[in-house]
């Protein structure tokens, strides 16, 4: 059996309490009251105060590997968020968290996709513009104004 990554935060700051990674084998996938009864950092916490991200097997492991497993909750959307930014122990920064780099990926592409329909259709419009022009100019030399 296959059971997909379970993440438990905090609603108020979105930061990590208990990463659930992915599980494969002789596994059981367990309830979140059951998880509550089982691990002590989050039967210590008020329930209410918890969220729950339930992923898909496998879903945004290259998003994980690629920000070495920095990652909150957006306590606004609720959404994973990333942070891909270097790790420097003599230079600490303030972490900078973003979308999923597929779901980041899959909007580009969208709107690359919206700008060569954008472009194409305007292109047609400076053909039609180019032969109305030519057709006029045309007009003119027949009937002896130019």
């Amino acid at each position: 059996m296959q059971i997909g990554r379970r993440i438990y935060y905090d609603k108020a700051t979105g930061n990590l309490i208990l990463d659930m990674g992915p599980r494969v084998g002789e596994v059981v996938k367990t309830t979140r009251e059951q998880d509550f009864e089982a691990y002590k950092v989050l039967n210590e916490r008020v329930e209410e105060t918890v969220g729950m991200i339930e992923l898909e097997f496998g879903q945004f492991e290259t998003e994980f590997l690629e920000s070495r497993f920095r990652f909150r909750v957006n306590p606004k959307t609720e959404e994973l968020e990333f942070n891909y930014g270097p790790i420097d122990p003599e230079e600490p920064t303030e972490p900078v968290y973003q979308k999923p780099l597929t779901e980041r990926m899959a909007n580009t592409e969208a709107e690359t996709a919206g700008m060569a329909l954008e472009l194409a259709q305007t292109q047609a419009r400076l053909d039609q513009s180019e032969r109305d022009q030519a057709s006029l100019l045309l007009s003119l030399v027949e009937g002896g104004v130019i």
